[in-house]
């Protein structure tokens, strides 16, 4: 949309109408000394639309995108192959302005979209039931703590030292807002046993995650009793979900609830966002999910219907009552979901996340070549960890002048952890042999 400026009689007209003699008057409880006088340094004045066209397209021709080079960043965002038919089916009409579907009898396309949604994501992670999701997985992860305090009526959380840590600070940021304990265990690239450890008969909550920051894919079964053995539950954690394609999914290994994100599959990298949380719990635990839940039923003619079964949003009930105040359910973000995962179906989604896997182990076999690089990570799906005999932030300036991007240094993620020399790095289908060779050759050349 063009910004159209308005015109001073506009200006005028307005203030007039709401009696106020010039905009300065809005500004009346701004203590004089906190107001800037005069312009604000170092911005430059307006410009015509075509000058300031020009300027953002140099800005942005620094950036350089995921596909114009070899390219390993992981870290919770991957890059994947999304088909161009799901970018045609979201930009429809009727789906590229979907939002909460208030009224079902104008809302029946939204409203089935969110309905296979969440049947997929109950399918993907062997759950009962799934919501109509969620902002990202950070904040699912975070609703997931919140959750688990309410069932239990306990206000302790564990967090593995595995968890990303993006989403610890979610769901710090809740848990403490709400007067909830969260004990943060050590930073470990396999750890998420610890869990089962630190339980105690005060905690609402483990929460751990597999595939981990770290890449390391743990099976949560024997944390999962313990949790149950002293009362808590079990918050199952993922970031990368094509990994459900291959790796044991949450529910089977005991989980109570699964949260985590569905970036990839459908969704691009954009700049970080806006992505989509999935969330999904055991049936007896369904009346305290946070979110919406699509419902099927029939109509006054016995026609197939769908319905908005479960609200419990303080938009819809009374603010104390809602057990939940994200407001959106991602709605274009899972309909890329949606589209992607119905083309692939269960057995393309298997060949996906074998040919990450792959992929993986080619890079790690590749890297580990190296003079001097170990490959710290004891079981991955597509992302591991790398330690190199250099400075991480060292390395991967010069893998950059070459062309490659090599990854995440682990000091950017957990800083003052003593992790300067590694780098996670990630592999996807859309990672080719030529990429692998590339890295891998540079890196001699570095090292």
């Amino acid at each position: 949309m063009r910004y159209l400026p308005l015109t001073p009689e506009d200006r005028a007209s307005m203030l007039a109408t709401i009696g106020a003699k010039s905009v300065d008057d809005f500004y009346t409880d701004v203590p004089e000394a906190a107001r800037l006088k005069g312009k604000v340094a170092g911005l430059p004045d307006h410009q015509g639309e075509l000058a300031v066209e020009r300027h953002l397209t140099k800005l942005a021709a620094k950036n350089r995108s995921a596909s114009s080079g070899p390219f390993f960043v992981g870290a919770g965002a991957y890059k994947h192959h999304v088909p161009a038919s799901v970018d045609m089916i979201i930009q429809r009409s009727e789906f590229l302005t979907t939002y909460t579907p208030y009224q079902p009898e104008i809302a029946q396309g939204t409203l089935q979209t969110l309905f296979e949604f969440q049947t997929q994501v109950a399918a993907l992670t062997a759950m009962d039931v799934a919501n109509a999701s969620m902002y990202d997985g950070s904040t699912a992860c975070a609703e997931a703590a919140v959750m688990a305090a309410r069932v239990t009526r306990r206000k302790k959380v564990i967090l593995s030292g595995g968890l990303h840590p993006h989403y610890a600070a979610a769901t710090r940021l809740l848990c403490e807002a709400q007067g909830l304990e969260v004990v943060q265990l050590p930073v470990a690239i396999d750890g998420e046993g610890e869990l089962a450890k630190a339980v105690d008969g005060e905690t609402a909550c483990v929460i751990g995650q597999s595939p981990n920051v770290f890449g390391t894919v743990t099976d949560l079964s024997s944390v999962a009793d313990a949790a149950h053995g002293k009362g808590a539950l079990l918050v199952s954690v993922f970031t990368e979900a094509v990994s459900l394609g291959l790796v044991t999914p949450p529910g089977e290994m005991g989980a109570d609830i699964a949260a985590g994100e569905g970036q990839s599959i459908g969704n691009g990298l954009n700049f970080g966002g806006p992505y989509v949380g999935l969330f999904s719990v055991r049936d007896k635990l369904v009346r305290q999910m946070p979110g919406r839940l699509c419902g099927e039923t029939v109509d006054a003619d016995g026609n197939r219907g769908f319905v908005l079964t479960l609200s419990t949003r303080e938009q819809h009930i009374r603010r104390d009552k809602a057990t939940s105040n994200i407001c959106t359910n991602s709605g274009l973000c899972a309909l890329a979901f949606t589209s992607h995962m119905t083309l692939l179906g269960g057995k393309g989604l298997k060949q996906l996340a074998e040919l990450n896997h792959e992929a993986a182990i080619e890079l790690a076999d590749a890297l580990s070549s190296v003079k001097g690089v170990e490959v710290l990570t004891p079981r991955f799906f597509n992302e591991f960890a790398i330690r190199t005999p250099m400075d991480a932030e060292a390395v991967l300036a010069m893998l950059d002048e070459a062309g490659i991007v090599g990854g995440v240094r682990a000091s950017r993620l957990f800083p003052g952890d003593h992790l300067g020399d590694v780098i996670l790095v990630a592999a996807t289908e859309c990672t080719t042999a030529d990429d692998i060779a590339a890295y891998a050759d540079a890196l001699k050349e570095i090292i």
